[in-house]
């Protein structure tokens, strides 16, 4: 990807036809939900599917796999065997010990942590997390839901993001990520990449694919807004 890209990752796919769709879009990640709790969870044989067609058809798309607190059984049952995914993304309440401890476990794979805002003060977390996951990313926090709320943070919070980090550092915003929202939203800040989910559904897990394709677009049109 160039300087000047913004990478785009399609979030709670649950259908394998429409991933690689998706996937065709040229996006840079697939995610797909393993909190069952969730409304757009994707059971294991389903999950493995999706990623083993992406893996074959689109390799270089990235395979993400959201969870949240997984224990080390189940982590090491699905990064063995056909259609594991390149990243794992954390969701839930990982502390960075556990992020580091993972990391080292499983250094093959990449790990994201997700971080839910609450208030602009909760941007400070990102200097505790970054040395131990390979990218962080931000969503707006809710008392119902780990993500796909369509909530959006505060963009004058994110302006500060650069002064909690390291230059360079990888960091994605998620959180009412949409086609209409781009143009201002990449005006005033530059994450390393976009996460959207709900803003961009007939339903939860069902994608309308005219809406991804306007983001794509919206996406790449706007990309100069960067330099």
């Amino acid at each position: 990807m160039s300087d000047s890209a913004i990478a785009l990752k399609i979030c709670g796919l649950t259908d394998l036809s429409q991933s690689s769709s998706i996937a065709a879009m040229g996006v840079e990640a697939i995610g797909v939900i393993g909190v069952e709790t969730t409304p757009r969870f994707v059971e294991d044989q389903l999950r493995r599917a999706i990623f083993a067609e992406l893996e074959r058809v689109h390799p270089r798309v990235e395979r993400v796999w959201v969870v949240a607190d997984p224990s080390d059984r189940s982590l090491q049952s699905a990064l063995k065997g056909k259609g594991t995914p390149t990243v794992v993304q954390l969701h839930g309440s990982e502390t960075p010990e556990r992020c580091h401890q993972l990391k080292e476990q499983h250094s093959t794979v990449r790990w994201w942590k997700a971080l839910r805002l609450r208030t602009e003060q909760d941007l400070r977390e990102l200097k505790r997390y970054e040395p131990h996951v390979d990218a962080l990313l931000l969503d707006a926090w809710s008392p119902e839901q780990l993500g796909g709320t369509g909530h959006r943070l505060d963009p004058s919070w994110l302006i500060r993001v650069s002064e909690q980090l390291e230059p360079n550092s990888a960091w994605w915003l998620a959180g009412g990520i949409s086609a209409e929202w781009i143009p201002e939203l990449l005006n005033r800040i530059t994450p390393y990449g976009l996460d959207a989910s709900s803003r961009l559904e007939e339903k939860p897990g069902v994608k309308d694919l005219d809406k991804v394709q306007a983001l794509v677009r919206a996406v790449h049109d706007n990309r100069p807004l960067r330099q």
